[in-house]
Parts: structure tokens; C-alpha cells; sequence
């Protein structure tokens, strides 16, 4: 996932590729008409290359975990993230929710651990280019974001002080060889967490300040260990990228790759349809978080989205600029300069990578939406916000253009035909 700068530089050098075709190598362009291929206006041929997965960068280095690229740190976080032991019953582990057969997501609206939660899982591949996670973003590193559920009643439901007991007792020499030698945990309880049951908290209170360091050290280390495994997932080439990348040869067939629909589709993504506004690049995400009058789940508790997760990152003991972070203050600008009062962020959600979307109904954040057909619906018809204002809202044929919205766009009109072959498109992205 990648950050807006970033996006910038890619979608720049598409347009120097496009410029390249339409005025320094005209015989290029000559070349790819008269082979009668899909005729591409340059800034349309600009945007569909900055698409292509061969165009994505490595994910940038996270200076706040010292073993990300560690290949011993890769390997025990592969196996802490399948162990169903890091959980209060012992039947959960981040591969429930995060299933690697389901495109590390789990088909559900809300996520299902050892209660129900109130948002979908996100999958999780290509989470290192992303500054933020979760569908609010209020975790700022991959680490961070992976000790969230362990301690969250409805996700693993456990404590802090459990996990180090069972790190001491079926992790020990690997966690040694990465970390050092772990503290005595003879004396300690069996459970303890700042953030558990009463019982829990208690038990952590009564804990000297050095254990309680030395326990939520070992916490933060399980963190980066399975950050360190995520960071190596990786999307395969879709039918998009083939395409795409005979488009990009000149090759004479790549309708055959794609069908009629798809290719149209492709062209309303990038054009008419605004899509690329919002998912743009190699993943399809922009990374940042927009209100586009998705319905709450529940419209008597609206959930606030961004503006509620701001505080939370910002309070996180497990932040970059934290005690266990690895990173120097300056090597975190993301959360230095963390935007705290910006009211689009009400009920602002984060852009979702659209690879393999069309394998994961249902959609939105909290599975609000059953199809794609009713996602481009939903864009279409420019709904009002349940909570703060919806970037699409001045769109709405009630509501007459103030000339100060949030987001310069024209009214998205698709026809039937052309949201169908949009949906098409879609299913293009695996």
C-alpha cells in the first residue's frame, strides 16, 4: 500500500510513459494503433499503466521493528500467526480471520473470533506500504496493528501475560535467538493485562513496573515477529496485469485477454466512473480515508471511522514513537505529523486494494454492501452521510453544488450497460 507521495511519483511516471507514446516516440504510437488495438487517449494509457502490479516498489523498510527482514523473525512469526494457542479458548488464531486460502480475509460481514466484531476483516496482503491499518487507521505500523486482536474481547480474547507464558513455553529458543534471553516468569501470574477482564487488570497492577515492561516487551516482539511474516505476502498477476502488459508491448492480442465488457469497464474506471480518484496504483488504494455515505450497521451507533482512531494512535503504547518501538522520533514522521482535527475524518473509512475484490463479498467496512453490482449502485447514487459529510454528497441530485466540497468531482453517471461492464472489469483484478 503505498503513500500518497508515492502514489504521485508513479501515476507522474505513467504520464511521462504516455508522453513518450503520444510525442517523443509518435512512431510507437503509430505502431499500437495500426495493429488495431483498443485506442487509448494518452492520459487514459498513463493511468491504466500506473495500474500494473510490476509497477509496485518494495514496501518501505519500517525503522520502528529492527527484525522485519529477518528470516528467523519471518519464520516464527508464520507460526505464532496460525497458533490458535495465542487465544482465551484456544481456537483462534490470526489465520481465522486472516485466511490465507480466502486472500487472508474470511468471507464474513464482521469479523468472527471468540465474539463478533463490528467491522470486516481486511486482507492483509501488501500491508507494508500502508502507514496506517485497520479500516480506521489506528494502529501506524504492521507490528502495532498485529498485537491489536490478541487482547480484544471479541477477537483472541487473551492477556499479555498468557502470551508470555507461552512464548516461554513453545517459542523459547527462537525468541531467545531473535531477542535475547527472556525474564523470569515464575513469579508472575498466569494471566495479567492492562487492557483485560478486572481480573486481569488487577493482576497487572500488582506487577512491578519492570515485569510489566519485561511482559509487554515480549508482546511488542511477538508483534514484529508476525509483522515480519506479513511483510512477505504478496499478490500474484491478475488478468489486468496480462493485459495491461500486452497493451504496454504493443502485442496484437490483448483483446483476447480480456473481453469487450472488461476493456470498457477498465476505460469507466479510469474515466468517467472516478474510480481511480480513490483506488489508484498497483494495489488500488490511495491509503487515505474518505466518508462516502456508506450506511452505518448500526444507524443508532454510527461508527465514527477516522476522527474516533486518531486519539487511539496517537495514546498507543505501541506506536513508532513509543518505548518499543525501534525507531528514532524523526524516522516517524506519519504520527508526528498526524492531522488531529480534520472534520472530513468523521466517519471517514480507509480506501480498501481492490485485488481480488470480486472473490470477497461482501463489502464496505462493516459488510453493508451484499454485491459489487449494488457497490457501483451505491456510487452512483451519491448518498448522504448517517455522520459527518459524505465526500459524493454534493453529487446528489437534492443537493446543489456549494463550490466548497471536499472532493472536486462531476456527478458519476453510468447507464445500466456501463455499470455492469464496470462490475466486469472488477472481476478482471484476480
Amino acid at each position: 500500500m503505498l503513500k500518497r507521495i508515492e502514489m504521485i511519483a508513479i501515476y507522474s511516471a505513467a504520464l511521462l510513459v504516455a508522453g513518450a507514446f503520444s510525442a517523443g516516440d509518435a512512431s510507437g504510437l503509430s505502431l499500437f494503433n495500426s495493429r488495431n488495438l483498443e485506442r487509448w487517449l494518452p492520459e487514459e494509457f498513463a493511468a491504466i499503466m500506473s495500474l500494473r502490479l510490476n509497477q509496485l516498489p518494495a514496501a518501505p523498510a519500517d525503522p520502528s521493528n529492527a527484525v522485519e527482514n529477518s528470516a528467523a523473525a519471518i519464520e516464527l512469526g508464520r507460526r505464532l500467526f496460525a497458533d490458535a494457542r495465542l487465544s482465551s479458548n484456544s481456537m483462534v488464531s490470526c489465520a481465522s480471520c486472516h485466511d490465507p486460502a480466502k486472500q487472508f480475509q474470511d468471507d464474513r460481514p464482521v469479523g468472527q473470533g471468540v465474539g463478533t466484531g463490528g467491522r470486516r476483516s481486511m486482507p492483509i496482503v501488501g500491508l507494508g506500504h500502508s502507514p496506517w491499518l485497520f479500516w480506521d487507521g489506528r494502529k501506524d505500523s504492521a507490528w502495532s496493528q498485529a498485537v491489536g486482536p490478541l487482547e480484544d474481547a471479541v477477537e483472541h480474547g487473551g492477556n499479555r501475560m498468557a502470551y508470555a507464558h507461552q512464548i516461554a513455553a513453545h517459542y523459547r529458543s527462537e525468541y531467545v535467538a531473535l531477542f535475547g534471553p527472556l525474564p523470569d516468569l515464575g513469579s508472575l501470574p498466569a494471566n495479567a493485562s492492562p487492557a483485560g477482564t478486572a481480573v486481569e487488570q488487577i493482576a497487572w497492577q500488582s506487577m512491578d513496573a519492570t515485569s510489566r515492561d519485561n511482559v509487554s516487551r515480549i508482546y511488542a516482539n511477538m508483534g514484529k515477529a508476525i509483522a515480519a511474516f506479513e511483510k512477505t505476502l504478496r499478490h500474484s498477476p491478475s488478468r489486468l496485469d496480462r493485459y495491461l502488459d500486452a497493451v504496454s508491448k504493443g502485442n496484437s492480442t490483448p483483446q483476447t485477454i480480456l473481453s469487450p465488457q472488461e476493456i470498457n469497464g477498465l476505460r469507466l474506471f479510469v474515466g468517467k466512473g472516478q474510480c481511480i480518484s480513490c483506488h489508484n496504483g498497483p494495489l488500488l488504494t490511495d491509503q487515505q480515508f474518505h466518508n462516502t455515505g456508506v450506511p452505518p450497521r448500526d444507524s443508532m451507533k454510527p461508527d465514527r471511522g477516522r476522527a474516533a482512531a486518531v486519539p487511539k494512535v496517537l495514546q498507543d503504547e505501541f506506536n513508532c514513537l513509543g518505548r518499543y518501538s525501534d525507531a528514532k522520533p524523526e524516522q516517524c514522521n506519519e504520527l508526528r505529523f498526524i492531522a488531529t482535527n480534520d472534520p472530513h475524518m468523521e466517519g471517514a473509512f480507509k480506501t480498501p486494494g481492490l485485488r481480488g475484490v470480486s472473490l470477497r463479498p461482501p463489502y464496505m467496512h462493516a459488510g453493508q454492501i451484499a454485491t459489487l453490482e449494488d457497490v457501483v449502485r451505491h456510487y452512483v447514487n451519491a448518498p448522504h452521510a448517517a455522520l459527518g459529510h459524505s465526500e459524493l454528497s454534493h453529487l446528489h441530485p437534492e443537493k446543489k453544488p456549494t463550490g466548497k466540497e471536499h472532493l472536486e468531482r462531476q456527478p458519476i453517471v453510468l447507464s445500466e450497460a456501463e455499470q455492469r461492464d464496470l462490475v466486469s472489469f472488477l472481476g478482471t483484478l484476480h
